[in-house]
């Protein structure tokens, strides 16, 4: 480690030149509380993350207040964080959640899809086939509006009630969230079961039914301690966006055995030493994980979070 908190670079000419960070520490991190953060709180959190530098960040939620209570403020919140330099996509369930959104000038949505039945009933109330057809109209009016539309896939790689989730039904999903006109796939390793040959084994399938690796994103878990190994071999595949959660925020309240998110800190820190650009200061994300462990009341559960701390003092690298 050099003495100014960042890795010493040492590139790796295999990999992508820069990788886009895709944040959700202020969607699926604080869905996960136990209680709901002020929507001050909120808004100074996700305006602390856009000057750290992260160009994109999901803001927030529009689902029934009902099944995420912690995200009940949508409304209020969006107008305060609108007119940051970021790209700030929220989540959708269904048509209202769509209107909800489009009513407050969102310009990028997502729609969250599972690969298995057991995690749509738990998650959706609905069959994966039932949970689709909501979807389809909801894409296509996005894109009618000109909105970016990202379809998340949940339960990739193992679901705790099935097990192990066969290749080829996660591609049928993947692919048929293409086929409604998502510009954008993350598949998500819900709790954190992924290794890396089976990351290689599922971005090959899905090049060999048409998906294109640029509209691929990968969202890992760290449950056994797999996250950063995943991303690594995702990077060798030529992904070049990467889903990451401030502090490690979040995990999964539908599947118990899952941990938090891959922390965005532990993830710069990695691709920084591999010569990788994100944008991204260091320094600046660190403190404001500092910050928002202090107004959730117990430390970050991020490595590089507890490592630098607050001797980090912010500065920018490019």
């Amino acid at each position: 480690m050099s003495t100014d908190g960042l890795p010493m670079t040492v590139p790796a000419l295999d990999l992508p030149s820069r990788v886009r960070i895709y944040e959700v520490g202020a969607r699926d991190g604080l869905q996960n509380e136990k209680g709901a953060v002020p929507t001050p709180v909120k808004a100074e959190f996700i305006r602390r993350l856009a000057d750290a530098g992260l160009t994109t960040i999901e803001a927030t939620s529009f689902v029934h207040p009902k099944w995420v209570p912690q995200l009940a403020d949508a409304e209020d919140l969006f107008p305060q964080i609108s007119g940051l330099d970021a790209e700030l996509p929220v989540l959708v369930p269904n048509q209202r959640g769509l209107d909800r959104a489009l009513a407050l000038g969102a310009r990028g949505i997502a729609v969250f899809a599972s690969a298995t039945e057991s995690f749509a009933k738990a998650n959706l109330n609905r069959t994966l086939e039932e949970s689709l057809a909501v979807f389809e109209p909801v894409v296509r009016q996005a894109k009618d509006a000109g909105v970016r539309v990202r379809g998340y896939v949940s339960m990739c790689f193992g679901d705790p009630w099935e097990g192990g989730v066969p290749l080829p039904q996660v591609v049928r999903v993947c692919t048929a969230l293409r086929d409604m006109g998502c510009d954008e796939l993350s598949l998500g390793d819900t709790i954190g079961v992924a290794t890396p040959g089976h990351v290689r084994a599922l971005l090959g399938r899905l090049n060999e039914a048409g998906v294109a690796t640029d509209t691929i994103g990968v969202h890992f878990h760290d449950t056994y301690g797999q996250a950063l190994a995943n991303t690594y071999a995702a990077l060798q595949h030529g992904v070049t966006t990467v889903d990451a959660s401030a502090g490690g925020l979040g995990g999964c309240p539908y599947a118990k055995s899952a941990t938090g998110n891959l922390a965005t800190e532990d993830l710069v820190w990695m691709l920084h030493g591999l010569g990788i650009e994100t944008g991204v200061d260091l320094g600046r994300l660190t403190a404001t994980s500092v910050w928002m462990a202090e107004q959730l009341g117990r430390p970050s559960p991020s490595r590089t979070v507890r490592a630098l701390g607050t001797t980090t003092q912010p500065h920018k690298d490019k």
